[in-house]
């Protein structure tokens, strides 16, 4: 039977959703009197440091090439520069509930630039889904950021939400490189780069509990998060995962009010919004007869999946990489915008 990849890509996003909405609170809390630098540094050096201990456990996927590695370059100074950075500035000063809640806006600029840029199609199903967590997102930020003078810190979230979008879009071109060496060179030079300019522009060091915890959270919600972010991309594409994964401000909102802040009507409303924008997502069906064109490439894939029955000798078990070629093959099933189904609706 062939496995769907619409529900797995949606558990992989939800996952990676889970490990990077867990760290906003802990962020805004370890960064108080440190610059915004300094702790994106810290997060990304955590994050290279995941990826190296990934790289030990198992590697899936072709390795990069030169267009590939430019690209990655572009990728950190944007996603592990500008992005980490930005966010940083604004959670001091809009608090770790309101800057959780603006996150929300990521999946919005994701879907848009992912629909501009590559063209995946967005159906009704999509559309009902991101417009309900989008709402889900307004009503949490009404809710927790009212005050004139923290515009600033809001335009700054936004604005890193806005640069992990161009992230996503730009990354959807290596999802099916080895995710493993993706995270490695971004979360490795984006840290180089942030690293440098907190020492040129003078931060000053940072206590050891808050170099601790931010490496931790950079570990678990910028480097395991990406590499699952990264497998869902392959599944079933930048738009859905970018939409999927805007359950991670709801669930840095939910750990900031059981700390102890205001909850209350609206916060209800919102957690339904997000749950049935969620289910949507998770339930979606997306099947019609297509054709695949004859081509030859290099990618990770699997033998049960429908599109790959070529022959090894010995036989392969799992997911591994190879160049192989594939005949013309027109057929109906379950697909999602990967690899293999970037065919026009």
């Amino acid at each position: 039977m062939v496995r769907s990849p619409l529900v797995s890509g949606a558990l992989l996003a939800l996952l990676a959703a889970l490990a990077f909405g867990v760290t906003t609170p802990i962020v805004a809390w370890a960064g108080r009197g440190i610059g915004p630098l300094t702790t994106a540094a810290l997060l990304y050096a955590g994050a290279a440091v995941s990826a190296l201990a990934l790289a030990r456990l198992e590697r899936a996927g072709p390795t990069l090439g030169r267009p590939q590695r430019a690209r990655l370059v572009v990728i950190a100074i944007v996603g592990a520069g500008i992005a980490p950075t930005l966010l940083a500035w604004g959670l001091q000063r809009i608090g770790a509930t309101s800057g959780a809640l603006l996150l929300n806006l990521e999946a919005v600029f994701t879907v848009g630039l992912a629909w501009a840029i590559h063209r995946e199609p967005i159906g009704a199903r999509v559309l009902t889904a991101l417009g309900l967590m989008a709402l889900g997102g307004v009503t949490l930020t009404y809710e927790g950021a009212r005050d004139a003078w923290s515009m600033l810190g809001v335009l700054a979230v936004t604005g890193a939400t806005f640069a992990w979008a161009l992230d996503n879009t730009l990354t959807r071109a290596l999802a099916d490189h080895d995710p493993v060496r993706v995270v490695a060179g971004k979360a490795g030079l984006g840290a180089a780069i942030t690293t440098t300019c907190a020492l040129v522009s003078g931060e000053p060091l940072p206590r050891v509990i808050a170099v601790l915890c931010l490496l931790a959270c950079g570990a678990t919600g910028y480097g395991l998060s990406l590499s699952l972010y990264l497998l869902a991309q392959r599944r079933i594409g930048a738009a859905r995962t970018g939409s999927l994964f805007a359950l991670a401000p709801f669930v840095g909102a939910a750990i900031g009010w059981a700390a102890g802040e205001r909850a209350s009507g609206w916060t209800l409303a919102s957690g339904v919004l997000f749950a049935v924008g969620v289910g949507l997502h998770v339930t979606e069906r997306h099947t019609h007869p297509h054709q695949h064109p004859a081509l030859t490439h290099e990618h990770a894939h699997r033998h049960d999946d429908g599109h790959h029955g070529h022959v090894h000798d010995p036989p392969v078990v799992g997911e591994h990489t190879h160049p192989h070629d594939h005949d013309v093959l027109e057929h109906d099933h379950e697909h999602a915008p990967d690899l293999h189904h970037d065919h026009a609706h």
